[in-house]
């Protein structure tokens, strides 16, 4: 008798039974993602619960008028600051980096300029801190090298009218030293995928660079520009190291004044302000964030 032999394709058989390991490698390769769940669990979730809840929990019961302190008005001017110091670095930061990437467009994905200064955007965007703190202080201090070469040199005083390293405005170039770098990181992917075929079609029907830009290109790279920036805006308000070693008088932002709430001895029977401040802080970069989500997720249907 003769058989007849399964169907063949490729190294696979027809109507064969799917081998269990294939199934077992499968469900084993979940296991892959617990180390990075349980260090969001334990240093990003379980830290958000209880910073919120010491906000709306006094004695083990609900207590929602621990809120009323976000009327406070100096609470108020805290969050006003944040809010107007965060939107000016991030659109300065936008800018300036979006020009960057501009330039960075004409030059080879693979040459050394632009693989230098992509290197650098992403050490830049993550340097902050003491760090970068220290840096102005040296730079542009009241000893600063550069303060001392001006007044030295032009009689130029950068401090005539107060140290405003050390209050808010300085925070405001320290802030965009980071953001421009992330600026890059973020809106060079949107620029990259412009496609060429693109311009030759505008040139060809008639167009010039101007149109393509005025038409095409501007309007396809507005999502991305907008969804890098609230990053940028959310970035800056979360921002907390930079401005506790460069302003360590005062509390003229909200993640400043979190610290005051936490180290003062002064500040009897508000215990919960730093939970209420936190919980303010989550709701404002919980909102920017579904933002960035929604227009991000818009931007990415050309990108692909």
């Amino acid at each position: 008798m003769s058989t007849i032999a399964p169907e063949l394709v490729g190294d696979a058989v027809v109507g064969a039974p799917r081998p269990r390991r294939v199934r077992r490698r499968a469900d084993l390769a979940w296991l892959g993602l617990v180390p990075f769940a349980a260090y969001v669990l334990a240093f990003l979730a379980l830290p958000t619960v209880l910073a919120v809840g010491s906000g709306v929990v006094s004695e083990g019961r609900l207590d929602l008028g621990n809120l009323s302190a976000l009327a406070d008005p100096v609470i108020l001017r805290t969050f006003w600051n944040s809010t107007w110091l965060s939107l000016l670095t991030a659109l300065v930061g936008a800018v300036l980096g979006a020009a960057v990437c501009y330039a960075l467009l004409g030059l080879a994905e693979t040459g050394p300029v632009r693989t230098l200064v992509d290197a650098a955007s992403g050490v830049l965007a993550q340097f902050g801190g003491v760090m970068l703190a220290f840096a102005f202080i040296a730079t542009i201090g009241v000893q600063g090298i550069v303060t001392q070469f001006l007044l030295q040199t032009f009689g130029i005083n950068i401090f005539a009218d107060g140290t405003w390293i050390y209050d808010l405005p300085g925070l405001i170039l320290p802030y965009v030293y980071f953001q421009v770098p992330l600026m890059v990181i973020t809106f060079m992917p949107a620029l990259v995928a412009l496609r060429p075929q693109w311009l030759e079609a505008n040139l060809t029907l008639g167009g010039t660079r101007a149109s393509f830009w005025t038409h095409v290109g501007l309007p396809v790279l507005a999502p991305s520009f907008l969804a890098s920036l609230l990053l940028l805006f959310a970035n800056a308000f979360s921002s907390y190291a930079t401005a506790a070693a460069l302003a360590s008088q005062g509390s003229q932002i909200v993640t400043l004044q979190i610290r005051t709430a936490l180290t003062s001895e002064t500040l009897l029977g508000r215990q919960n302000l730093a939970g209420v401040l936190a919980l303010g802080m989550v709701v404002v970069v919980g909102l920017v964030m579904w933002g960035y989500s929604a227009v991000q997720s818009r931007a990415a249907r050309w990108q692909s």
